[in-house]
C-alpha cells in the first residue's frame, strides 16, 4: 500500500510544470533606453541631411601704403650740399658759407659746424652736382637722404674731381618745413652687380630653310624700320607693336640671332647695328620680337 503512494508521488512530480521567468517589458528602464536609442537614431539621421560644411576662411589683410612726395625733401638736400661743398680760401666766402648753411641745420648742429672750414684753408670747392640715390621714411617726420657730391677742388694751378657719398637725416614737421637733423656722414652707394643673365640660345626647332625667311624679313625691315611712317610699318607689324622712331639711322647688320619655336609662333632675340647720321657713332638696340606666318612674316609681339 505504501508502495503505491510513493510512485503514484513520483508520477506528480515529473508531470509538474516548469517555473518560466519572463522580463517585463513595460518596466520603466527598459523603456527609457529603447527611448534613447530612437533619439539617437533619429538625429543621427538628421544630422546626415543637414550637414553643413565648414570651410576656414583665411582673411588677408592689406595695408595700403601712404605715397609720401619725396621732391621738397630731394631739393633740400640739394641746395644744402651746394651751399655746404662750396667755398673760396677767404675770410667772407666762409662767412657767407656758414651764415648759408644756418638755413639747413638745426641750433646743435650750426654750432657743431662752426670751425669745419678754416680761415687759412689752402683750397676752394665748386660743386659740379649734387645726386640722391635715396630718401628712406625711418618715422613718421624723418627721413634719411643718401646722396653724392662732385666737387672741383682748386689748390693754385691745381684742380681735381672728387666724388663723395654722405647721408642726411631730415625732419618734416606739421607744416612740411625741413631741417638737417644729422650731420653729412660718409657712406657707401651702390656699385655695379656681378650678375650676369644666363645666355639664350636657340633650341634647334627652327630649320635652315625658315631660318634664312625670317633673317631676309629682319633684314628688310630694319632697313625701313628707322625711317618708316605708321602705313609703312603696318606691313610688318600687327596691332602697332612697334612704332615709328624717325631717325636717321643706317641699318648695318643682324647680330647674334637667337630663334625659339612657341607653337605656330617664332620668338627672336636679336641686336640690330645701326650708324647714326647725327652723332656718327654705331648705335646697337637689342630686341625681342614674336614672329607669325600667315601669307607672309609679321611681327605680333
Amino acid at each position: 500500500m505504501n508502495f503505491i503512494k510513493r510512485e503514484k508521488k513520483v508520477k506528480q512530480s515529473k508531470t509538474k510544470k516548469m517555473r518560466v521567468y519572463k522580463v517585463n517589458t513595460h518596466k520603466k528602464t527598459v523603456i527609457a533606453l529603447w527611448t534613447f536609442l530612437i533619439v539617437s537614431f533619429c538625429f543621427a539621421v538628421y544630422k546626415n541631411f543637414t550637414a553643413i560644411n565648414i570651410n576656414t576662411i583665411h582673411e588677408t589683410k592689406v595695408i595700403d601704403k601712404e605715397i609720401v612726395d619725396t621732391h621738397k625733401i630731394e631739393n633740400f638736400v640739394k641746395n644744402f650740399a651746394k651751399d655746404y661743398y662750396t667755398w673760396e680760401p677767404s675770410q667772407a666766402s666762409i662767412a657767407n658759407r656758414n651764415e648759408a648753411i644756418k638755413r639747413y641745420f638745426t641750433d646743435e648742429l650750426q654750432a657743431l659746424n662752426v670751425d669745419i672750414i678754416r680761415r687759412d684753408i689752402p683750397v676752394s670747392s665748386t660743386v659740379q652736382e649734387v645726386q640722391i640715390w635715396s630718401v628712406k621714411q625711418e618715422d613718421e617726420k624723418q627721413f634719411q637722404v643718401t646722396f653724392t657730391v662732385d666737387q672741383v677742388i682748386t689748390e693754385g694751378e691745381n684742380k681735381k674731381s672728387i666724388r663723395s657719398a654722405y647721408e642726411v637725416v631730415v625732419y618734416v614737421d606739421d607744416s612740411e618745413n625741413l631741417v638737417i637733423t644729422k650731420n653729412p656722414t660718409i657712406c657707401s652707394i651702390p656699385t655695379k652687380s656681378n650678375y650676369e643673365p644666363k645666355r639664350k640660345e636657340s633650341n634647334g626647332t627652327i630649320d635652315a630653310a625658315t631660318t634664312g625667311e625670317i633673317n631676309e624679313f629682319l633684314k628688310t625691315f630694319f632697313k625701313l624700320y628707322p625711317t618708316a611712317s605708321e602705313k609703312e610699318l603696318s606691313y610688318y607689324v600687327k596691332n602697332g607693336v612697334l612704332k615709328p622712331i624717325g631717325k636717321d639711322y643706317v641699318f648695318s647688320e643682324l647680330l647674334n640671332p637667337i630663334y625659339t619655336r612657341k607653337g605656330n609662333q617664332v620668338q627672336i632675340s636679336v641686336s640690330v647695328k645701326y650708324l647714326d647720321q647725327q652723332t656718327k657713332a654705331t648705335q646697337i638696340s637689342q630686341f625681342v620680337l614674336i614672329l607669325e606666318k600667315e601669307n607672309n612674316w609679321m611681327i605680333v609681339g
